[in-house]
């Protein structure tokens, strides 16, 4: 029979700025009982990156512009909150009364750029998504085969609404070590019909697992580690979370929305 484990480490102390994440991780798993293998997928939330990278902003220290407070009247937010997200954006793609949606200098399609107040502590910090998730995941994952002798991928999640379903999903924003797809286009289906369109993003759905472990409220358990889908995804060496990122002449729902 196929099977995984998806283990959330307990006890994960509160991240601060400087912090060593991989040691962290590490350490918090040898208090679990549990032992970082060769082939374990490790899915961190971004936020324990934007705290430890010092990505926390207080909307005290941001001076609006001309265009944010033109956008705030719009949309009726904060004229710093617009500023801290256009700082992050690259281009609006929505700005009204319910959603103010971009697309952010990391290319990632989200709203208000990712900037997130909740599990952040003080009255108007603010926590910006990992300036280059895909570097802070190989760091991450180098220093956890330094401090092992372990080769394991690490994913970096975050949360995001979808086009046309309610609630939001587990999505991979930053990768090291594991490709993003599980490609079957060329293969053949039970019955001989040779596969044209399905492609997996395996990333996405291994991220979406490990939210029902860690949560969104106070259950404290950001890093989930996954032992036994080597077999089932592929581990590479470079890897990158922009290969997720649909092009326009791929994209069926732009011009729906």
């Amino acid at each position: 029979m196929k099977e995984f484990k998806a283990i959330a480490l307990e006890g994960f102390p509160l991240i601060k700025q400087g912090d060593n994440i991989a040691k962290i991780i590490v350490e918090t798993a040898r208090r679990n009982g549990l032992e970082i293998e060769d082939g374990d997928i490790i899915v961190i939330a971004q936020k324990i990156f934007s705290k430890a990278e010092g990505r926390v902003v207080n909307l005290k220290e941001v001076v609006p512009s001309d265009r944010a407070r033109e956008i705030a009247r719009k949309t009726g937010k904060s004229p710093k909150f617009v500023e801290l997200v256009l700082r992050e954006a690259e281009k609006i793609l929505k700005a009204s009364r319910d959603v103010l949606l971009v697309e952010d200098v990391r290319g990632l399609v989200c709203i208000n750029a990712g900037i997130d107040k909740s599990n952040v502590e003080g009255e108007g910090n603010f926590a910006l998504l990992p300036e280059d998730p895909d570097a802070s995941a190989e760091k991450c994952r180098v220093e956890i085969r330094r401090l092992t002798g372990k080769d394991v991928a690490v994913i970096i999640c975050d949360t995001y609404s979808r086009p046309f379903r309610r609630g939001q999903v587990n999505f991979a924003i930053g990768l090291a070590g594991v490709e993003p797809f599980k490609d079957y286009r060329g293969k053949r289906d039970l019955y001989g019909y040779i596969l044209k369109i399905k492609n997996v993003a395996v990333v996405d759905e291994i991220a979406a697992a490990a939210e029902l472990l860690m949560g969104q409220g106070e259950e404290a358990t950001p890093v989930v580690i996954f032992k036994g889908l080597r077999g089932i995804v592929e581990f590479c060496e470079k890897s990158s979370a922009k290969e997720l990122k649909i092009g326009k002449d791929e994209d069926l729902f732009r011009e729906a929305l």
